[in-house]
């Protein structure tokens, strides 16, 4: 059974979300772990990247992380990035995870046009992630293109076999 889409809401993540997001990311992620850490970092690195989907009854169903980067520069899986880029060349969207519950609602698409409105608005020309578990299809779907390049495959097969670096313009 799924959420109704009009209990759900996108909120800007806090430190006491954290928790909520590690056992979203056990349960969504099983081939793609990473440390709480990660995590952490990124919303301390960058806040107004980091939104958590909640249900009316307060249940955290998915989670946004996103951050500025350097294009055709995708962090390892699992690695700290330390800082931020001073010279960020796109809006890198390291996850967008939904509980089951929440697929289907909508919540996905409305988070990525609340990003691509934030990038837009920071000034970046693009957006980039790493598609894995053939999700390229559905990020076709939101303007996203795969984007081959050989110097990226060996790191893209650190991700899994399928991952695809996909790429939006935005201007």
């Amino acid at each position: 059974m799924s959420a109704d889409s009009n209990a759900l809401h996108w909120r800007r993540m806090e430190a006491g979300d954290l928790a909520a997001v590690s056992r979203m990311a056990a349960i969504i992620h099983t081939g793609f772990f990473e440390e709480d850490s990660i995590y952490s970092e990124r919303l301390e690195l960058y806040p107004e990247g980091c939104h958590l989907l909640q249900a009316a009854s307060g249940e955290a169903l998915g989670y946004a992380i996103t951050h500025p980067w350097r294009l055709y520069s995708m962090p390892a899986l699992n690695s700290m990035l330390e800082r931020l880029p001073t010279t960020p060349s796109t809006y890198y969207l390291h996850d967008i995870a939904l509980m089951p519950a929440a697929r289907g609602t909508g919540a996905a698409g409305r988070i990525v046009s609340l990003l691509a409105r934030h990038a837009g608005e920071q000034g970046f020309d693009t957006m980039s992630l790493v598609a894995v578990n053939n999700s390229a299809g559905f990020w076709q779907k939101h303007g996203f293109e795969i984007d081959d390049r050989p110097e990226l495959e060996a790191k893209l097969r650190t991700y899994s076999d399928d991952a695809r670096f996909m790429l939006r313009r935005l201007r």
